[in-house]
């Protein structure tokens, strides 16, 4: 049996993807967590402020160096299986990544040393700002990786001259169509992967009456970010996905499952699309809702898929599904936050046990839903690496092979394995030790009369503990 190198590059790079995609997105949400949580700390002198930063601090160091770790495969594999793509795309790839790591790796590493062991060692002010930092160095990276990844959504701002991505506007290609709505839709998936996982780890506390003045703390304060979030997420998503039927129709219509161009599709539940005989099976649907929603009227006209080439398809089936998952998953988002802001203001938010559970089993909902996100947004784009302009197969090294593919994918599958592994084990000693393991809580809520020095501060394993507000 003959290996195929353009497939088996494209699983290697969609498993490395994937893999890495979840440690960036949870870290971005929770580095502004962190961010807000010394704010709070500097105004009120709260102690329960630090001991839910220096827990959060912690975790996102661990999850932060599992996301550098596993995303540096990701440029050599440019070089390795896709070289081709990389020396045509040179012209825009090369300094937008570049800009990547000069403006935000860096000052993430640099600020990040201080967050971590600076304590209490540097002024509070400089502390709050390297938190600041962080969280700000988190969104620049992800500004120039979604301007990457939307520039071969949307290409603009280019010319294709012999085989090579010519600039002709900057502006054009970093702005690129379905920049706006994919950088929005993705910082605010963000905000809520790293809050349903604050609320799942404080919901598990309670549960266990663990860390209970901190959890219920960040609960509350979750709880309502989530119940604001949720459904803008909501609205964003819809935005994001009209530009979509503007600029990649085909996606659209892979999404929808719409094989024939008419008007009133229906929004399918469920279906099984058949890509060769270009139709869908057991299909059962909302009679005119899909129109509805991607042009707001019952009537709406959408192109089916057989306007494209079969070979200018996607694969129907992975595009249908992956989206129904992140949708469902969302809806179920919008539900539990909303559940979540009711208790909360009926005051039954934290003794209600079973709202509590759910919360612990929401934690992988997210980042369920950004990789079934990722699966609509790259597979939709197929047969593509740069839409509508340079093919998949186009692309790839041409003295790659199959084996060679296969032998590497293996040794990515165990490496990570073992990446995975290690970090998890980490993780489950810095849960298991919980918020209270890493500074004092209080239930005193005021502010310090005088500044302590270090004498007054009883040490830890980070320096002198700030004590309790008097």
């Amino acid at each position: 049996m003959e290996l195929d190198p353009v497939l088996l590059s494209r699983i290697q790079f969609a498993f490395v993807v994937s893999f890495h995609a979840i440690f960036p997105v949870f870290t971005i949400g929770l580095a502004s967590w962190i961010a807000t949580l010394e704010a709070l700390l500097y105004k009120t002198g709260n102690p329960v402020y630090e001991e839910l930063s220096r827990f959060w601090t912690r975790v996102f160091a661990v999850v932060f160096g599992m996301g550098v770790v596993s995303g540096i495969v990701m440029a050599f594999q440019f070089g390795t299986n896709w070289s081709v793509f990389s020396y045509s795309a040179a012209n825009f790839l090369g300094p937008v990544l570049s800009y990547e790591v000069v403006t935000a790796f860096f000052l993430e590493a640099v600020f990040l040393g201080i967050l971590l062991f600076g304590r209490h060692r540097v002024p509070p002010g400089m502390h709050l700002f390297s938190a600041i930092m962080v969280a700000v160095g988190t969104f620049i990276s992800s500004f120039w990786i979604l301007a990457a990844n939307s520039w071969m959504q949307t290409p603009a701002g280019v010319e294709l001259r012999d085989g090579i991505f010519a600039m002709t506007s900057w502006s054009q290609a970093i702005f690129n169509p379905s920049f706006g709505w994919r950088f929005a839709h993705f910082a605010i998936a963000a905000f809520l992967t790293a809050g349903f996982v604050v609320a799942a780890i404080s919901a598990w506390y309670l549960l266990r009456g663990q860390a209970v003045h901190s959890s219920k703390k960040a609960l509350g304060m979750t709880v309502i970010l989530l119940a604001l979030l949720t459904p803008t997420q909501l609205f964003v998503g819809d935005m994001h996905g009209l530009d979509t039927l503007e600029h990649q129709p085909a996606k659209v219509a892979a999404m929808e499952g719409t094989w024939e161009t008419r008007r009133g599709v229906p929004l399918l539940l469920f279906a099984l699309p058949d890509q060769q005989a270009e139709r869908n099976r057991l299909e059962v649907g909302i009679p005119g809702l899909a129109s509805l929603i991607l042009t707001h009227d019952m009537d709406g006209e959408i192109r089916g898929l057989k306007e494209w080439a079969p070979e200018d398809r996607p694969h129907v089936a992975t595009v249908f599904w992956s989206f129904r998952v992140m949708v469902a998953i969302g809806l179920l988002m919008i539900g539990v936050a909303l559940t979540g802001a009711w208790l909360l203001l009926r005051g039954r938010l934290f003794d209600s046990p079973r709202f509590l559970r759910l919360c612990t089993w929401m934690l992988p909902m997210p980042f369920i839903a950004v990789l079934a996100g990722w699966m609509v947004t790259e597979a939709g784009r197929q047969p593509w690496l740069v839409y509508g302009m340079l093919r998949v197969s186009e692309g790839v090294t041409p003295s790659l092979t199959g084996g060679m593919v296969l032998f590497t994918l293996i040794g990515y599958i165990i490496v990570y394995a073992g990446i995975f592994i290690a970090g998890l084990y980490y993780l489950g000693r810095i849960m298991r030790a919980g918020p209270e393991s890493f500074g004092p809580a209080s239930e005193d809520h005021g502010r310090a009369k005088r500044p302590l020095s270090a004498v007054d501060m009883p040490l830890d394993d980070d320096g002198p503990t700030r004590p309790a507000r008097s």
